[in-house]
């Protein structure tokens, strides 16, 4: 548990994945504070906490920065362990299935939401995208891709009728586990956005069922914080991550080491600091800002390089 410091998710309402996060929230009853954060640069009171790291959602504990939703569940699981996101056993799985759901299907999702909606999408947005991308955020490829956009929906969407076909509630049987959360993300996303998604579901009577049960899940017990307040709240703290060394590690790297750490697909921001804690799984770096004081970030391997500083 937290003990006497809030659990802080800097996010917006829109974020799909952070609609992941608020959903395990409200399976495990959690009271967590939301901090509302703008869904285009600049961030001025988040960056100094992450180092620059922009992707949504972020999760705040102290002076401990959990970024990218892998991370933030494995630690919402460890301080909340009941009800658990991977009832039977079945964690591997889970936590595997969030490369099928955060990448090709969410990639699928996005260009069909943005192809469909075209010229409503602000300008703003759509450069604040290309700097994050670092590449084109092409609308019109998107539009002219919609018919191919909805046969592969279609097939992922198919996937997950099939899982159901036995008559279970949830993906993984009779308990609601990350799986299931996992994939809503991108049934809630394409809703969210689009009036077709009644449409786009019509063939699959389970899928429907099921996303009508996982939104029922609902969001916890959520009140408002200020991102100025968020900060305070980090320069007020100290990390409270102890060390802890990997000896297996495949690079030879050790507590102490210097390393920069970004994302390995888009938002290739490196965030520098020293290792504090290194596993299979896990890296958290110890860093400090003028605004912020010290923090430790905490980031996934998968998805992420970690190079030394140069």
């Amino acid at each position: 548990m937290p003990g006497d410091l809030p659990v802080i998710l800097h996010h917006f309402d829109e974020s799909p994945f952070s609609e992941k996060i608020r959903l395990v929230f409200g399976l495990k009853k959690i009271a967590w504070t939301s901090v509302l954060i703008s869904r285009i640069m600049p961030r001025p009171d988040l960056m100094p906490l992450t180092g620059g790291y922009r992707r949504t959602p972020v999760m705040q504990i102290g002076a401990d920065i959990y970024c990218d939703t892998q991370c933030i569940i494995r630690e919402l699981e460890r301080c909340f362990p009941t009800p658990t996101l991977f009832p039977g056993g079945n964690e591997g799985l889970a936590l595997a299935s969030a490369m099928w759901t955060d990448k090709s299907f969410f990639q699928n999702t996005v260009n069909l939401v943005f192809g469909s909606l075209a010229d409503k999408v602000p300008q703003s947005f759509i450069e604040d995208r290309e700097k994050l991308r670092g590449a084109k955020f092409d609308i019109a490829a998107m539009t002219a891709a919609i018919p191919q956009m909805r046969d592969q929906y279609r097939a992922h969407v198919g996937w997950v009728e099939t899982q159901l076909a036995d008559g279970r509630s949830w993906l993984g049987g009779n308990e609601v586990s990350l799986v299931d959360i996992n994939a809503y993300m991108n049934l809630w996303y394409v809703r969210s956005n689009l009036p077709i998604a009644d449409e786009l579901l019509a063939e699959f009577p389970r899928v429907r069922a099921w996303e009508a049960r996982v939104r029922a899940i609902g969001h916890g017990a959520r009140t408002e914080m200020s991102t100025a307040e968020a900060l305070e709240v980090g320069r007020n703290s100290s990390p409270r991550t102890q060390e802890a060394g990997d000896p297996h590690d495949a690079n030879g790297r050790k507590v102490g080491d210097l390393v920069d750490v970004r994302p390995d697909d888009y938002g290739k921001i490196a965030v520098r600091g020293r290792i504090v804690s290194l596993s299979a799984h896990g890296i958290a770096i110890r860093r400090h800002d003028d605004i912020a004081g010290d923090v430790v970030v905490h980031f996934p391997r998968a998805g992420f390089l970690v190079t030394p500083a140069g």
